[in-house]
């Protein structure tokens, strides 16, 4: 097509999770249902390490934050894919696409150094306990977390630019439910080198080494537990691992399997499926597997439940 007779892109229709007429209630139903456990729980999370001061230290300061992203990154996703289950016309304009896809990679990456930080603090609570209130202080960790907050919105910034600074004309549908990356490269009329290049090297720069960080944390730790003699006291330091461990194999998997196979191997309705486990229903379990299943939390939920009204003047307090 010559360059004067190219119509150019304005907006893009999503063509969702499934183009079948009849899905759309039921697919809607479900994905609300989903979307609201992944409010209430972590959302209560929020709540709960905000207003109970048992759980106001450094041990629960991550899962907090892990519980923000997951709130910020589900809704991002899921408010449009709701909305576009009801209505005829799936579109969404040029520029809210580009800042979906920029909020998504913030709270994605955000969410890998979270996850590679709370290795960090387990190694440090479990090899060297007697420092730990002094390593992991509140100070420390509100200055590693805004810098991981200032990372991960540089690295959105950077990667968004370079995809919608590609022309896209003629064809405005995109392949997923949200804009991403793969789908919108696929739309483009332009050389899409240097745009597949910055995908490619972030997504794997900050893959391997939020990776690097919880394997060599891992291998510490390993060795600090087998150091122990007792059965019981080994069994007592790692009891805090597998539930992070098993968070971080789901989470590091899915996105390795997404963003690191060559773009020729992509199937983007296998993508789909990947997308919706790790934008709905990790950040639907994440609140499981981290909080809810340990008993402080337990105990301050029912504190909450007992008094809530005391709780939130605590807090103000």
């Amino acid at each position: 097509m010559a360059p004067g007779n190219r119509t150019y892109v304005t907006e893009f229709i999503l063509m969702g999770v499934s183009d079948l007429a009849e899905l759309q209630i039921p697919l809607f139903c479900v994905f609300l249902v989903t979307y609201g456990q992944v409010i209430t729980r972590n959302l209560g999370i929020v709540i709960l390490t905000s207003v109970d001061s048992q759980l106001q230290n450094p041990m629960y300061f991550f899962p907090k934050q892990l519980a923000i992203i997951n709130l910020g990154n589900s809704s991002v996703i899921a408010l449009q894919m709701l909305v576009n289950f009801l209505v005829t016309k799936k579109t969404i304009s040029y520029y809210a696409c580009a800042a979906q896809l920029g909020g998504f990679i913030a709270f994605v990456v955000a969410e890998i150094f979270v996850l590679a930080a709370m290795a960090c603090d387990r190694y440090v609570a479990i090899c060297s306990p007697l420092l730990y209130r002094v390593v992991v202080s509140p100070r420390i960790c509100l200055l590693l977390v805004a810098l991981i907050y200032i990372y991960s919105l540089t690295t959105a910034l950077t990667v968004s630019s370079c995809v919608f600074s590609m022309s896209y004309c003629s064809s405005n549908v995109i392949n997923h439910f949200y804009c991403d990356n793969v789908p919108l490269l696929a739309l483009s009329c332009s050389d899409t080198y240097i745009p597949e290049t910055a995908v490619f090297t972030f997504s794997g720069t900050n893959l391997v080494f939020s990776m690097i960080i919880v394997l060599t944390s891992y291998f510490n730790i390993i060795l600090a537990i087998l150091r122990i003699r007792s059965s019981e006291g080994r069994q007592k330091a790692f009891s805090t691992c597998p539930s992070h461990m098993m968070a971080v194999t789901v989470f590091y998997g899915t996105l390795l399997f997404m963003y690191l196979q060559p773009r020729t191997n992509h199937s983007l309705d296998t993508d789909k499926m990947a997308s919706v486990f790790y934008t709905l229903v990790i950040p639907m379990l994440n609140p499981l597997i981290y909080s809810l299943s340990n008993k402080d939390v337990k105990d301050a939920l029912k504190r909450f439940l007992d008094n809530p009204c005391q709780s939130f003047r605590l807090m103000q307090i």
